[in-house]
């Protein structure tokens, strides 16, 4: 058994060095980075197991913990640890990042040792950002994981590709300077930057909306929320299929995230007097952006639009607690739709990762996203058509996929706050379909439509691999959540207590 302290460390800097040493490889022989890379994305995930193996699922109490001083002037630590709401989504990165080192194999030629070590400097930041417990050390995390991002859209990505890291540049850094401000103004009252220590602090209502909306301007913009959306689907659009996977499946999960970790426990009763700015915004996306994804003409930016709905469920589940709280006594529909917010979350990393890695397939053999350019691939790709077919149903909502779990518990609880809050929520479920249903039936089915369609080859070997896996996961999920929800449930129990008791 490792010392709690020790694991966690190994966990976040065993891919930042693991980074550094493919940089160092360099590509004279490309071959030799990739080994490298895969060996240290793989370490992690083997580091990361004991994680969930070794987890007390009897207390919300933190575990894994170290601290020590950092920079003691200013009373900054290095102090990480995690809970059951943590957890998960560290497991969900070192998991992921296996999956793109895989499947960028032999995709990218270009710059190879400095494509796969962004993504393990990724992998160890966005593992940071999940550990860290002083606010600082999360600002760190936070804003370095940024820059492998930014590199690897501007380097390896699409012809528009310089706008899009402009445009996600200039959206994540305004939201995170005012982040930095509220924790500054929160380290004068206590003289402390401990996340745990700005739980425990007292502010008052107009003190609590100031520090609620700078956080909700840092994590909106991450989820991405509408109407601070429209960075992600230019950012999708031009990123390589690994910067649309992680972006995806991880980047995303941090506003929801920050939310639970920030905006809840800090800000609870700001949080419960806005929840209707929250919640109007979160059907919004759910609704307005399900039609946007209907008249999409490009795959990834349909998947896009895709995230940003299904991410909506997230926001709803987390802020209609409030709402369930002031109308029913008992913890337990409130507990449901943070749960159902937190798998809501696992799931759609699964889900999406699993999509644009389909699309990027296809990208890479007739390098075009357009739907029209396709038609009748089933009759040249059958399995890879499939595979498609699949992840398709599970991000319509499918029942016993993992793609119906979040939302099926999040529109559950969503009717003991209000029956057409439910309804609402619920559209996704058609609109969902609608547009996935609408993609496969003109991408996959029918006759082949052109000479290109004509000339595709099947997937490999190598693919059946990663698209296997995450198909896996996903029907896993689906069916057996429990191991999820068990992880997370004194977490979530201990946040809705902390919620009720710290209310002015």
């Amino acid at each position: 058994m490792f010392a709690d302290g020790l694991l966690l460390s190994l966990v976040i800097w065993t891919p930042i060095l693991g980074g550094a040493l493919v940089l160092f490889a360099g590509d004279r022989e490309p071959s030799g980075a990739r080994k490298i890379a895969l060996a240290v994305s793989i370490a992690t995930f083997v580091l990361s197991i004991p994680l969930y193996t070794q987890f007390n699922t009897d207390t919300h109490l933190l575990q894994f913990v170290e601290r020590n001083s950092w920079i003691p002037a200013f009373n900054i630590e290095y102090f990480i640890g995690i809970d059951g709401i943590s957890m998960p989504l560290i497991l969900l990165t070192s998991f992921t990042t296996i999956i793109v080192i895989i499947s960028s194999w032999e995709v990218i030629q270009y710059r190879v040792s400095q494509y796969m070590a962004a993504f393990l400097f990724m992998e160890g930041f966005m593992i940071g950002t999940f550990s860290a417990l002083d606010s600082i050390l999360f600002f760190m995390f936070f804003e370095a994981m940024l820059v492998p991002m930014f590199l690897v859209i501007g380097i390896w990505g699409g012809a528009n590709r310089i706008y899009a890291t402009i445009k996600f540049f200039l959206y994540t850094f305004i939201g995170s300077v005012l982040m930095l401000v509220a924790l500054i103004y929160m380290y004068s009252k206590t003289g402390s930057f401990s996340i745990l220590d700005f739980h425990l602090l007292r502010l008052t209502m107009t003190e609590q909306i100031l520090i609620f909306l700078a956080f909700l301007v840092a994590f909106a913009v991450k989820v991405p929320m509408w109407p601070v959306h429209t960075w992600l689907p230019d950012a999708h659009v031009e990123a390589p299929t690994g910067g649309s996977v992680i972006l995806a499946a991880i980047m995303l999960k941090v506003g929801g995230y920050g939310f639970l970790r920030f905006s809840l426990p800090i800000t609870p009763d700001a949080s419960a007097e806005l929840d209707w700015l929250i919640i109007t915004m979160s059907l919004t996306a759910v609704v307005y952006i399900g039609f946007v994804a209907l008249v999409q003409r490009d795959m990834k930016k349909l998947i896009a639009y895709s995230s940003i709905a299904h991410m909506g469920f997230v926001t709803l589940g987390f802020f209609i607690v409030f709402r369930i709280m002031d109308g029913d006594s008992s913890a337990t529909g409130s507990a449901l739709a943070l749960e159902g917010g937190m798998v809501q979350m696992i799931s759609h990393g699964f889900i999406s990762a699993a999509m644009f890695l389909c699309v990027g397939v296809i990208y890479d053999r007739m390098h075009s996203r357009e739907i029209a350019d396709y038609g009748g691939v089933v009759n040249t790709m059958p399995v890879f058509a499939a595979f498609m077919v699949f992840f398709a149903m599970a991000n319509a909502g499918l029942p016993g996929t993992s793609g119906f779990v979040g939302e099926f518990m999040v529109i559950l609880a969503s009717f003991r706050a209000s029956f057409w809050i439910a309804f609402l929520a619920a559209t996704i479920l058609i609109l969902g379909a609608a547009y996935t249903l609408w993609m496969i039936k003109r991408v996959i089915f029918g006759e082949i439509a052109n000479d290109n369609v004509r000339a595709l080859t099947d997937i490999n070997n190598r693919e059946i691999l990663y698209l296997g896996i995450l198909a896996v996961a996903i029907l896993a999920l689906g069916l057996w959540p429990y191991p999820l929800v068990e992880v997370m449930h004194p977490t979530i129990e201990n946040l809705l207590n902390h919620i009720s008791q710290s209310k002015l």
